[in-house]
């Protein structure tokens, strides 16, 4: 046989590979989360730090072990744990006690990912699982937010953080309310400039909006994410809130209130946009992101919550099997089936 000769491999699709791997584009996610984790610690101070950490360590570290008791190797190493422990702990509130955020990293872990499969495979945001179950489980803990740029932030820790598991936690510092619950039950209305640079209260990664769209838009250049589902969230956010501003101002907030309050923008850039959860084609991923804002909308304005960005994005996870089997693109080589035409 001729050196000449070659083997003709024949492989499934995709033949044209753009060389991210998953671990690869994870990185650039922790990356991108590192300003607004950074802008978290200076606002809420040691409190924000440990609470970061406890999130993606318990994240971490359940998924470590639950890959060691089915004897497999470690997926540590593709960031995605870490990913979901630093974008699980951007959801809560400063001071929540420990013990609830290792709860809440586990079940992130087990209920929201390994359940399903693992990585690829988990129909939901695991993040938004735990967070979801805490809201449920504590309530009370989970809507006490403590006041950013409070004095001694970096010197001290509140009682609450340290509660011992299953102990009532207590907060012994000022609490506020957040600038959506604020407008929702007293109709005071935060400034914008104060929403986008971060000087006010709510999660962790409800501060500093703007450095959040700066990450979500690093991302979109690297097309390490669909830029129509944060997009399409925005823009219907916007154009619902203000009709609604529009028909009665002093009712409804306008929209560059909505747009940089409570946890959108780190929903729209960051969560919504997970690969596994969100739909396949361009349009699907456009339809997904309009459905996602219009429920935010429903509930922040009508809802009995404040905020309801996490169960949009869920709701909006629970229909992309639905949008993707509607949606599906014609196979290459085939004419579109017509009606009345038997397959």
């Amino acid at each position: 046989m001729s050196s000449f000769d070659k083997t003709l491999e024949i492989r499934s699709s995709p033949h044209i590979l753009s060389g991210n791997s998953v671990s690869h584009i994870m990185l650039h996610v922790v990356l991108a989360l590192l300003p607004v984790a950074a802008f978290a610690c200076y606002a809420f101070g040691l409190t924000a730090l440990l609470s970061l950490c406890g999130a993606t360590l318990a994240c971490v570290g359940t998924e470590h072990l639950l890959c060691r008791l089915n004897h497999k190797p470690t997926t540590v190493g593709d960031w995605s744990a870490a990913i979901t422990g630093l974008l699980y702990g951007l959801t809560l509130p400063p001071g929540l006690p420990l013990w609830m955020i290792a709860i809440g990293g586990v079940i992130a872990i087990v209920l929201g990912k390994a359940v399903f499969g693992g990585l690829g495979q988990n129909p939901f945001n695991p993040a938004l699982v735990g967070r979801a179950v805490l809201q449920a489980a504590f309530p009370v803990s989970m809507t006490t937010w403590p006041v950013a740029m409070a004095e001694g932030r970096f010197s001290g820790l509140p009682n609450s953080l340290l509660t011992l598991p299953f102990m009532t936690p207590r907060y012994d510092g000022v609490t506020a309310a957040t600038p959506l619950s604020a407008w929702k039950f007293d109709h005071q209305l935060a400034s914008t400039s104060d929403l986008a640079l971060g000087f006010t209260g709510g999660s962790l990664g409800e501060t500093c909006a703007l450095l959040i769209l700066l990450g979500g838009l690093y991302l979109a250049v690297r097309r390490m994410l669909n830029w129509r589902i944060p997009v399409a969230v925005l823009a219907t956010v916007a154009a619902f809130t203000a009709i609604l501003h529009w028909s009665d101002p002093a009712r409804y907030a306008g929209p560059q209130f909505h747009l940089f309050s409570g946890g959108l923008m780190l929903g729209a850039w960051f969560m919504a946009t997970d690969m596994v959860g969100s739909p396949m084609t361009h349009l699907g991923c456009a339809i997904y992101g309009v459905v996602i804002g219009v429920l935010t909308v429903l509930i922040r304005v009508w809802g009995g919550m404040p905020e309801g960005v996490m169960y949009a994005i869920l709701l909006g996870n629970a229909l992309v099997p639905l949008i993707d089997n509607l949606l599906q693109p014609r196979v290459y080589g085939t004419a579109r089936k017509k009606k009345g035409v038997a397959a």
